[in-house]
């Protein structure tokens, strides 16, 4: 393709000759309009100048040959021979390990959250009326399994639900009351809890291992035997009538159910508030069973009064023959009455 430029140079060349070429023809006059008259031209002293030597003179033109044609004389005098192999020296091929440092390995930021759970063992005290405690196990990787409550020398055995969650109302022995929760695999919690109502309160604990048929009963101003005022676990009085001070009642603790239970009875009455003035007579039955018939049975007392310290009486049983199966054995004067008057 010609360029810009040397089209431009060439059109002008071109129109140069033209424009010559007309004057030359018609002279600077235009077609069609009359030229003026020249007068006539007159040669003389003609001059040949075809023999001067003094001009310079320039070499005849050839035809222009192509690049083969000049280049071949420079290629024929080149040597045929192959270029000789560089002489190098002989290395060893050794390769080298790069001392590449180990990756460094970032956490990922959207990792899943740790989804082991929390073993720990958690234990609230909460007290509640009648000087009793609520007492809330949460042990979520003990789903129902056993466990042993301790306090003041009373110990009772229960067992958690599903979830690992057990909640039980304990009389409180003493105003700053400690418990202690025990479970498998030397797993437990302690809670305290500060029970102002303890003083106003006597009770009676009455504790045994096992299937032994232990009762115990408390029988109110005189009452009979399963009428008004009969205290037991058949009629277990109300804390209603505890709190309004006219009579007490009676909490069977721990979980029969479990091997070797642990279990506990206790009697409750608001000595302190008490609306009557009298005696309760308080003792320990035990039922003749195909458990326990013919063997010997051990039990524990705890006493609570609110003008003595906590009294411990240990007691062992024995039972009569088996062919006396369904009877009870009565303990008289086993534990003193409580004396109890109005406030």
């Amino acid at each position: 393709m010609i360029r810009g430029k040397t089209a431009l140079l060439a059109a002008g060349t071109l129109s140069c000759a033209l424009g010559t070429g007309y004057v030359m023809q018609y002279g600077a006059t235009l077609p069609g309009a009359k030229a003026p008259a020249q007068p006539p031209v007159v040669v003389t002293d003609i001059e040949d100048t075809a023999a001067r030597s003094d001009e310079p003179t320039l070499p005849a033109q050839s035809a222009p040959r192509n690049f083969a044609e000049i280049a071949a004389p420079a290629f024929r005098d080149l040597p045929n021979d192959p270029l000789p192999a560089p002489n190098l020296p002989d290395l060893p091929n050794i390769l080298t390990a790069l001392d590449v440092p180990d990756p460094v390995l970032e956490p990922a930021t959207n990792a899943a959250p740790d989804q082991t759970p929390d073993c720990d063992v958690r234990l609230d005290a909460t007290p509640i009326a009648g000087a009793m405690v609520r007492l809330a196990v949460t042990a979520p990787c003990h789903p129902e399994a056993r466990v042993s409550l301790h306090h003041n020398g009373l110990m009772v055995s229960a067992a958690t639900d599903e979830t690992g969650v057990l909640s039980i109302d304990m009389p409180a022995l003493s105003e700053s009351a400690l418990f202690i929760a025990s479970l498998p695999g030397e797993a437990g919690a302690i809670a305290r809890a500060d029970v102002s109502s303890v003083p106003f309160y006597d009770r009676i604990v009455l504790q045994w291992q096992n299937d032994t048929g232990l009762e115990l009963h408390a029988r109110e101003w005189g009452a009979d035997y399963f009428s008004d005022g009969h205290v037991w676990h058949d009629s277990p009085g109300s804390l209603k009538d505890a709190v309004r001070g006219e009579g007490g009642f009676l909490t069977r603790l721990g979980d029969p159910d479990l091997a070797d239970p642990r279990l506990a009875e206790v009697y409750s009455y608001p000595a302190g508030t008490s609306a009557r003035t009298g005696a309760i007579a308080v003792s320990v039955e035990a039922e003749v069973t195909s458990a326990n018939c013919g063997a010997d049975i051990s039990a524990q007392t705890l006493e609570a009064r609110s003008d003595a310290p906590l009294a411990v009486r240990e007691l062992t049983l024995a039972m009569p023959d088996c062919d006396a199966v369904g009877e009870y054995l009565v303990l008289k004067n086993l534990i003193p009455d409580l004396k109890i008057a109005a406030n």
